[in-house]
């Protein structure tokens, strides 16, 4: 993620935009938020990172609220806290940890709620935050706020089509929140990649037993024509050198080869009646090709 540059984007607007003047206690929590932004970006100190927020976010519960500069330090700690606790394998316990300093669901800054959505889709765990961005998305005061409609589309993506519920899909888009955030293009769209995942979902999957049956047909025919190429092998071999020459032990090889391949075949199965044809034909041919010369010197001789 490259959230965490909003924390120290914030840290630094303090600075140069201060009115009243800080405290001294306010400046500290500022350079905290600095400290955890360095300890991402730089050191990758994840652990230090989560450490520093949790203390920053505990001074700042500490603190009278001082105008809006308190919420906006609040969100930056809090984002930099849910991508060191992502980046620790950390993240089912994202959602609780905001909400312990926000309390309620609907109270989350868009920015936040965004990145929680994002998270437990990324490790496919969507329904975990479905009631929160639910609850987020119909609060009426959250309407107003800028990425507002950023968490719907992202609500409607990468948690309500996954999960597969088609109806609060549609009425997501077709109703309030989708008439304030939605042109008429955007909602058409929408609903054809909701009907297309129902579609999808409605298709009959493949039968195991069909697939078993295809693979041994598959493999038969590979086998086949391994065989083939090493039956050619044998003859060409036998016509070059002879019978004599060419070595006993490649010869039993290719027998022992020949015989497991005929035991493991199932002669039940209606796809082995033509490979055993085949192969049999393939014999017949290389059989007389390497020793009809000899078998016909044999009976002449014999008949003299």
């Amino acid at each position: 993620m490259s959230s965490f540059s909003i924390g120290q984007a914030a840290a630094r607007g303090f600075r140069a935009v201060c009115s009243p003047p800080l405290s001294s206690t306010l400046t500290q929590i500022i350079n905290m938020l600095d400290t955890a932004a360095e300890q991402m970006m730089v050191h990758k100190d994840f652990h230090a990172v989560f450490d520093t927020c949790d203390r920053g976010l505990e001074s700042l519960s500490s603190m009278e609220s001082e105008d809006n500069r308190c919420s906006e330090l609040k969100a930056g700690f809090c984002i930099l806290g849910i991508q060191a606790l992502a980046e620790l394998n950390r993240w089912q316990g994202v959602l609780s940890w905001v909400l312990q300093q926000y309390e309620q669901q609907e109270k989350l800054p868009a920015k936040i709620m965004q990145m929680c959505v994002l998270l437990y889709s990324k490790v496919g765990k969507p329904a975990v935050i479905q009631d929160a961005a639910r609850v987020w998305l119909h609060c009426p005061s959250n309407r107003g706020v800028a990425g507002f409609g950023t968490v719907a589309e992202l609500y409607l993506l990468h948690v309500l089509v996954p999960l597969g519920h088609s109806e609060e899909a549609r009425e997501l888009i077709t109703g309030q929140v989708g008439g304030a955030v939605f042109t008429e293009d955007q909602r058409q769209t929408a609903l054809d990649v909701v009907e297309e995942r129902e579609q999808q979902s409605q298709d009959p999957p493949v039968k195991p037993d069909a697939e078993v049956t295809a693979h041994p047909v598959s493999s038969q025919g590979c086998i086949i024509h391994r065989l083939k190429a090493m039956l050619r092998f044998l003859h060409r071999k036998f016509s070059m050198t002879g019978f004599g020459s060419f070595p006993l032990r490649k010869l039993f090889l290719a027998a022992v080869l020949l015989y497991m391949l005929l035991v493991r075949l199932d002669p039940a199965l209606p796809s082995s009646f033509l490979w055993i044809s085949k192969l049999l034909q393939l014999l017949r041919q290389m059989w007389a090709a390497m020793f009809a010369t000899y078998y016909q010197t044999l009976t002449q001789s014999k008949g003299l």
